[in-house]
Order: structure tokens, then sequence, then C-alpha cells
């Protein structure tokens, strides 16, 4: 393979996981440690990613206040629009990170009243911005690649929410697989924030459907809404339909 080739491969793995890891590459390229390390090396020279060890994180991940850097942005706007009628006034909301999510709540209507549970940093600054909205932080080891708190004191404090929805995004959807993950840590948080919510809703652009990673998080049996930018009816989310899963 080209070494082009390599690096538009690699690029779009970021750009739909948000974050890769080397072991990843190595495995899905089958190249070298030395030559994934260069590709890497130059790719950050270049600006089209963070280069972090173990791996690399998107920039639009990395920059969530900066609009140009957001990767699918038009998408994730739809995304945000069509989630928005989820949410209702006195509701427990818990969330996830990632661009995805930051592009719904800067769409939320000025007048809600609610109260939101996150581990992102960056998700609750924003949502610190809505007078009558109620934003709890939810405290524990902050990992430099997913840019949100993870860790047992994390999973001990969401085991006593009770919210009504949670809202993640994810690095992955597959009909049979269901959501998965490549990091052990964000996998058992994600799992841990599944089981604090009485309704689950999973933002998703339509470039991870149809796509599987090593570790799984849930079966669609345990979401409730599969939002994409797609109309509910497009042939790309037939396989989705069924098992009490509602697609937005």
């Amino acid at each position: 393979m080209l070494k082009k080739e390599r690096h538009d491969f690699i690029m779009r793995q970021i750009n739909l996981h948000n974050r890769v890891l080397s072991s990843d590459l190595i495995d899905l390229l089958n190249v070298s440690e030395d030559t994934i390390r260069r590709d890497l090396q130059e790719l950050s020279e270049k600006g089209q990613l963070s280069k972090v060890h173990g791996g690399a994180l998107s920039k639009s991940y990395q920059s969530s206040f900066n609009d140009s850097e957001v990767y699918a942005k038009e998408a994730k706007i739809i995304i945000g629009k069509k989630t928005i009628p989820l949410i209702k006034d006195g509701m427990v909301v818990l969330t996830g990170g990632g661009t995805s999510i930051i592009e719904l709540v800067k769409r939320l209507p000025e007048s809600l009243n609610a109260t939101f549970f996150t581990i992102s940093p960056f998700v609750a600054i924003e949502l610190a911005k809505y007078p009558n909205v109620e934003v709890i932080l939810i405290g524990g080891i902050f990992s430099k690649n997913s840019l949100a708190t993870y860790g047992g004191h994390v999973i001990n404090q969401l085991a006593e929410i009770n919210a009504d929805l949670c809202l993640i995004g994810t690095s992955a959807i597959h009909p049979q697989d269901g959501l998965t993950d490549t990091d052990w840590e964000i996998n058992q948080l994600k799992k841990a924030m599944l089981n604090s919510c009485k309704k689950t809703g999973i933002l998703c652009i339509s470039e991870k459907l149809d796509t599987s990673l090593r570790l799984r998080v849930a079966s669609l049996e345990n979401i409730d809404y599969l939002i994409t930018e797609l109309d509910p009816q497009a042939p790309e989310l037939i396989a989705y339909k069924g098992n009490n899963l509602k697609i937005l």
C-alpha cells in the first residue's frame, strides 16, 4: 500500500472514531510499528491529527469549540436538531462527550429547564450557558484520549444516578454487533452510563453505520433511539429496525 493510501486510511479511521490506536493500525494495514509511527508523525506535522501516546486523536475531537475543525459538522447539526425533541422540561439527562453531543447542546432551547449530568468538561461548559439548566460534571480521572472523566470513582457515581435519558455518541454501530469501541476504560464507562438511565439515545453519523470494533458496549436491544442525519426510511437503516429501536 502506498504511503498516501495509508494516510487516507488513517484519516478516515480518525474521523470516524475520533481516535485510533497504533496497535490497531498495525494490524489493519499489516505494516510495522515504525511505519505507523512515521505516518502518525507526518500527519501530525501537517496538522491533520493530534499524536498521543499509543495512537492519535482527531483534531475536531480536541478542538470542540473550533467549528472549522468539526468533522461532518452539517450531519451533526441535523442529528442535534433531531435529538432535541427527546429532551423535556424537568428531565434528568446524562450525556457523554464528543462533537455530536456538543452540536446538540449548542442548539438546546434557551428556556429549557432540566438537570444534566455529564462526563465531559467541554459539554459542561456549553451547558453552563443556559440559565435554567443545572449542570453536574461527574468527576474522576481525566482521559487525555477521550477528553472525558473515567475510572472506578466515575462508575460509582453513575450507579447512584437514575436519569430519564442518556445521550452518547458511538465509535461504531452494527446491526448484529451493536455498539462497540476500542478503549477498555471508555467501554466500561459507557456500559455504566447505559445502566443509569431509563432511555438511551445514540447519536451517530451515517458513516459509522455497519462498522464494528473489538470491544462490545451494548446490543441494539439495549438502545431506545438511534439518531442519524439520514431519513428514518433510508435503506442504510433497514437492518437496524426492530428490537423496539426507534430511528429518528
